[in-house]
């Protein structure tokens, strides 16, 4: 499973999702989807404005978590 992990790296940087909504230009509700993890398919202008605005890469707000891993520790 591919996880956004952008509210992570906002709170490391003290950034709001106000914030990262007025550099990128992108509407506060789809900024705060993405913060959320509430998108079922990434729209790949929305994460380079986002990477462009926060001056990171998409490894830095993505992460990939193998779903067998996850179900053979519960």
């Amino acid at each position: 499973m591919v996880r956004l992990t952008i509210d992570k790296y906002l709170d490391k940087r003290g950034i709001t999702r106000y914030e990262l909504a007025k550099r990128t230009e992108i509407k506060f509700q789809t900024i705060d989807r993405y913060y959320k993890n509430h998108v079922v398919r990434y729209d790949s202008y929305i994460l380079d404005r986002i990477c462009s605005a926060l001056e990171c890469t998409l490894c830095d707000i993505i992460e990939y978590v193998n779903d067998d891993i996850k179900s053979s520790r519960q």
